[in-house]
């Protein structure tokens, strides 16, 4: 940094320059380390989001006039919580660090590869005459990934889910891209995991059904559109019905029955499992209670169970207070579970079964 200052005499003729300098290295040295701060993410060295945004913005102006492609890809890694809940988060940010290299090492110099945060990481594939390269590049990132992961002294392996949005079918903005990236990327992991995915407007047309019935969801329960079937269940000996299982419907009032399985996971995300698992749990309680009460034979009522209900501490008294409020003796309940829902929390699933 330099100032020249002009010296003059009495006479108002300039005699001198005065020239003094410092050397500011040091603050050029600091502008830049926060410049990289501010872009980069502090664990990785990738770039964040706010640089993220920047260079596919850029790709998208330069495809838009060189009329080529660009890939926005959007990774998550599969239960990343238990690595940090076994190991430790020192061990899950090694980890992320080492998938990041590895990442690095999967795509092109040109391409971006960053973190937006926790296990999610982002590539952006610009200047794309072919967008076959994008199943190509997610091919290789999995594929770098089943390799294991020397941490601590043992082998840790990962798998990672994939979402891929293409410019400019699936989106003509940043925005549009990394949305429809993270919904392909959903629908990579509901298919099994460690596989990739593309985007289209079918997973769209879902995701925005799915958040319209949990919307609905939430008042079928207070506007009596529940409603419990009943399975019987058949003695191959004899041909008795030795027992029946209730089976939960949702009478829609505009698209009539919905499937279990359209509905059942939204209650299960939403934390609606709990209200709805009480009132079938009741109403078919009661629904027991009635035919026994009508001389019909006394016989075994089956009821689901979900693991969050399961997880839940008063699940024991909820069930008791259900028995003493309808009357039906707790010899006539079956309670029903997944294997999965008992394996989540072993030790605590025992203590409530018990």
């Amino acid at each position: 940094w330099q100032t020249i200052t002009e010296i003059r005499n009495h006479n108002g003729k300039l005699t001198h320059y005065v020239s003094v300098f410092s050397d500011i290295s040091h603050i050029k040295e600091s502008e830049e380390q926060l410049h990289h701060l501010a872009h980069h993410d502090s664990l990785t060295g990738l770039p964040n989001r706010l640089l993220l945004l920047a260079r596919l913005e850029h790709s998208l102006q330069h495809a838009s006039r060189e009329g080529c492609n660009v890939a926005v890809m959007f990774l998550d890694l599969d239960h990343f919580k238990k690595i940090n809940d076994s190991l430790g988060h020192p061990v899950g940010d090694k980890l992320l660090q080492m998938v990041a290299d590895r990442m690095l090492s999967s795509v092109r110099k040109d391409d971006t590869v960053a973190r937006l945060g926790g296990d999610e990481l982002t590539v952006i594939l610009g200047s794309l005459d072919d967008t076959n390269y994008a199943a190509t590049a997610a091919k290789n990132i999995l594929e770098r990934l089943e390799k294991p992961f020397h941490l601590e002294g043992q082998d840790v392996f990962v798998s990672a889910s994939i979402g891929i949005s293409i410019y400019p079918q699936d989106g003509k903005d940043t925005t549009s891209l990394l949305k429809n990236a993270d919904t392909a990327m959903y629908m990579a992991k509901n298919e099994g995991r460690q596989r990739y995915h593309f985007y289209s407007q079918e997973l769209t047309d879902k995701a925005c059904e799915a958040l319209t019935l949990e919307s609905q969801l939430h008042r079928a329960l207070e506007r009596g559109e529940l409603l419990l079937h009943y399975q019987p269940q058949i003695s191959l000996r004899d041909g008795r019905i030795v027992g029946v299982e209730a089976l939960l419907r949702w009478q829609h009032p505009k698209i009539g029955l919905v499937s279990p399985d359209k509905f059942i996971p939204l209650a299960e995300e939403s934390g609606l499992i709990q209200p709805i698992g009480k009132w079938v749990l009741r109403t078919a309680c009661h629904q027991a209670k009635a035919w026994q009460d009508q001389g019909l034979a006394r016989v075994r009522m089956s009821v689901n169970l979900s693991g969050r209900q399961l997880a839940r501490a008063d699940i024991v008294d909820e069930v008791r207070e259900v028995l003493e409020a309808t009357g039906l003796a707790p010899a006539y309940l079956e309670l029903e579970l997944t294997e999965s829902s008992v394996m989540t929390q072993a030790g605590q699933a025992a203590s409530t079964l018990d």
